[in-house]
């Protein structure tokens, strides 16, 4: 019977958090009872799982991060060549973000655990990007620090490109050669 109210529970919390991304999303200040009805729940319930609005906020970025950690590993980058590694990596957080786009772009504070998972997100990346130079796909001398952020920006604007309900694979497809050969003439 407890295990009933667990997965009971899990699911009223996953309902909690994809209401509130979407409703935080069209109105950034809306308030707990607009997400508890967009989850279809009682405020009560909504209050049982969050304490506050902060928590709520704070549970998206964890969920979200999460999220983000579980589609890097998903895409197996250290079972395929750097290129395809990033590919995969790329396109898959690119779901994950589009799924997540208030979440994500929102400045929340961050937690401990938080911080943990964004910490987790920067190893597998910084790990990529490191394999990618072993193999030659970044130049021996590259800054990799200035890659992963380059590369995060470009994440981001990808995700904001007007029309950005492109497919994730051509997003990522652009990411990528964007990042390899910028904008300058091949030759």
């Amino acid at each position: 019977m407890g295990r009933a109210l667990r997965a009971d529970a899990e699911r009223s919390v996953r309902a909690i958090l994809e209401a509130a991304e979407q409703v935080f999303a069209q109105d950034a200040g809306a308030s707990m009872e607009q997400v508890a009805e967009a989850a279809g729940l009682t405020r009560i319930t909504v209050h049982r799982r969050f304490a506050n609005r902060q928590a709520l906020l704070e549970a998206l970025a964890i969920s979200a991060k999460q999220q983000l950690i579980d589609a890097i590993e998903e895409a197996r980058p250290d079972a395929a060549p750097a290129l395809v590694a990033l590919h995969r990596v790329t396109a898959n957080v690119l779901r994950v973000k589009n799924t997540w786009r208030f979440t994500l772009s929102h400045a929340t504070a961050h937690t401990p655990a938080a911080a943990a998972l964004w910490g987790e997100i920067n190893t597998h990346t910084v790990n990529l990007m490191n394999r990618a130079q072993r193999e030659g796909l970044l130049a021996p001398d590259a800054d990799l620090e200035w890659t992963r952020q380059v590369y995060y920006a470009l994440l981001s604007e990808a995700i904001n490109k007007p029309g950005a309900e492109q497919d994730p694979d051509a997003l990522a497809t652009l990411v990528i050669d964007t990042l390899l050969h910028g904008a300058g003439p091949r030759g």
